[in-house]
């Protein structure tokens, strides 16, 4: 069984004991979570597409860890006006395991 959730403005592809890497969420390690947000479940052949979300669905996942994503370089430049900027970004993340998916 598998299902697509949105969180953070990006819709993700899971199934149960996937570990997927999420913007960040408000809580601490070993919690659980719960995502209402369900676009669509499918398996066995079928598919619920919900509209826009599944009614009664949820998926359950657990927090592995809170880390920071992969720097990324912002480099601006204005040609012949000797004008340069360097800016560099790591983005918060979340590591979820997911350990259920409820279709009603």
């Amino acid at each position: 069984m598998y299902a697509v959730i949105k969180t953070g403005g990006k819709q993700y592809k899971v199934a149960k004991n996937d570990v997927i890497v999420i913007e960040k969420l408000d809580a601490e390690t070993g919690n659980t979570v719960e995502f209402t947000d369900v676009l669509m479940v499918g398996g066995d052949g079928t598919a619920k597409v919900g509209k826009p979300t599944v009614a009664g669905a949820v998926v359950k996942g657990t927090v592995l860890s809170q880390q920071k994503g992969e720097k990324v370089i912002v480099f601006k430049k204005r040609r012949r006006k000797n004008s340069r900027r360097k800016n560099g970004h790591r983005q918060l993340e979340t590591v979820v395991r997911i350990s259920d998916i409820q279709a009603a």
